[in-house]
């Protein structure tokens, strides 16, 4: 596919990968590959710090180690880029059928104002609470007012699932969705969907900027990613932060009012957040090591499968999905899927339990948020393992009764002792329940 004028707009592209027809344009605009600072030298495109020594090449030039992924950047080499033009003509309006609840109502209307303002904001809402849903009517003003907007996440299973509810939505709209393994070829539009690090490749382009589960790792923490937040948006522009659980950072920023917030307790369906019950079975590592699993949870899943009840089944590590499966095979005489965030399938494992090819899954804590499987239960298998946080408890537990068909279920966390973490995600789930007005 021949490489058009367009595909440069609101881009850093290298030059080396910009056919020379193009780069004699009057619009485009050359800058190098790497800047200084101080004493040090930084790489323009993921805003690194480089050792020299460290990443040396011959005739006394260097690579950035660490953007290597977008192909390799050099000493030698020049970014190009056109300024974004906004050349849009969205006439069409939003398709989706639903209503929204007052609550919701108003978390949007001030979605829009923070757009309209240019200003930044932390949308708020427990898991459930219809996020997506409330950023329609934001969306639907941007795009007639011809602005260009990215949707993007961290996690690559959001945007897989976000990509056909927005499409959906938006019929008329043009969009395009990035991540490391899409078939779709990048041309220029006026919805993005991708991962934040796709945003790497972008340059003052977007006028709204969403960005969903934003305290999740990868992101949570990682300066090259939020070096690529800050340099994909305009310089005049709107951040729209969206999460259930905000990590320290952000809840500072809304103190110090230096970040607008609007907060949502209650669930579009005006049920309440799914409480944990713990199970107590002793040493449960102890057990997995000698191929066992605790007898109750080896039961509540033998119940759910004879009542053909969807569910999730979580795993601290990877190493424990393949421990696991062997000891449930011969006992269920069922296949047993497993996903992890490094799995070749995963995009395929997760579709299968969408579409309800598959009654469960167990997974690690990849499939703890912004994924959606309706009338799930949920189990987690050590829940008093280090790696699980209490947002990730949290997350993990706001999959269970996201749907108005069944907006209860259960969440059984199986441990051999209550962490810290544990009781946080047990205060700050009855914490959100009583401000949404339950007792």
């Amino acid at each position: 596919m021949v490489m058009q004028l367009s595909d440069l707009f609101g881009r850093q592209i290298k030059e080396q990968e910009v056919p020379e027809s193009l780069i004699t344009n009057s619009a485009c605009h050359s800058f190098s590959a790497f800047t200084r600072r101080g004493q040090n030298v930084i790489c323009v495109r993921c805003g690194s710090q480089i050792n020299k020594q460290e990443t040396k090449l011959a005739i006394d030039h260097f690579y950035c180690a660490n953007c290597l992924q977008m192909g390799r950047l050099t000493s030698s080499d020049n970014l190009i880029t056109i300024n974004e033009p906004n050349q849009f003509n969205y006439t069409g309006s939003c398709q989706w059928q639903g209503v929204l609840t007052n609550d919701q109502r108003n978390c949007a209307k001030q979605v829009i104002a923070s757009i309209d303002k240019r200003i930044d904001r932390l949308l708020w809402a427990v898991t459930g609470a219809g996020k997506t849903e409330m950023l329609f009517p934001g969306l639907e003003h941007a795009f007639r007012q011809q602005l260009r907007v990215a949707v993007v996440s961290p996690r690559i299973d959001v945007i897989l699932e976000l990509a056909p509810r927005l499409r959906t939505a938006f019929p008329d709209v043009t969009s395009c969705l990035l991540y490391g393994k899409t078939t779709e070829k990048y041309s220029y539009t006026q919805l993005v969907i991708a991962t934040v690090h796709q945003l790497l490749r972008f340059y003052h382009a977007f006028d709204v900027l969403i960005i969903d589960e934003v305290d999740v790792f990868p992101l949570a923490g990682n300066k090259q990613l939020h070096y690529a937040i800050q340099r994909a948006k305009k310089v005049t522009s709107s951040v729209i932060y969206l999460t259930a659980t905000p990590d320290t950072t952000l809840k500072q920023q809304v103190k110090a009012t230096k970040l607008a917030v609007s907060y949502l307790p209650r669930r579009f369906h005006g049920f309440p957040l799914a409480t944990i019950t713990n199970v107590k079975v002793g040493n449960w590592r102890a057990r997995l090591t000698q191929r066992k699993l605790p007898p109750q949870l080896v039961t509540a899943i033998e119940q759910r499968i004879i009542k053909q009840q969807p569910f999730l089944l979580f795993v601290p590590h990877i190493a424990d999905l393949k421990l696991v499966s062997e000891i449930l095979k011969p006992r269920l005489n069922l296949p047993i899927i497993t996903v992890h965030a490094k799995d070749p399938k995963r995009v395929d494992k997760v579709r299968q339990m969408r579409n309800k090819e598959t009654l469960f899954l167990v997974t690690t804590t990849i499939l703890e948020r912004g994924v959606t499987f309706p009338l799930i239960d949920v189990l987690v298998l050590g829940a008093d393992d280090d790696i699980f946080s209490a947002a990730a408890l949290i997350q993990i537990a706001g999959r269970v009764g996201r749907n108005v068909k069944r907006p209860s279920g259960d969440v059984y966390f199986y441990l051999h002792k209550r962490t810290n973490a544990i009781k946080q995600a047990q205060r700050e789930i009855k914490m959100m329940n009583k401000k949404a007005g339950f007792k």
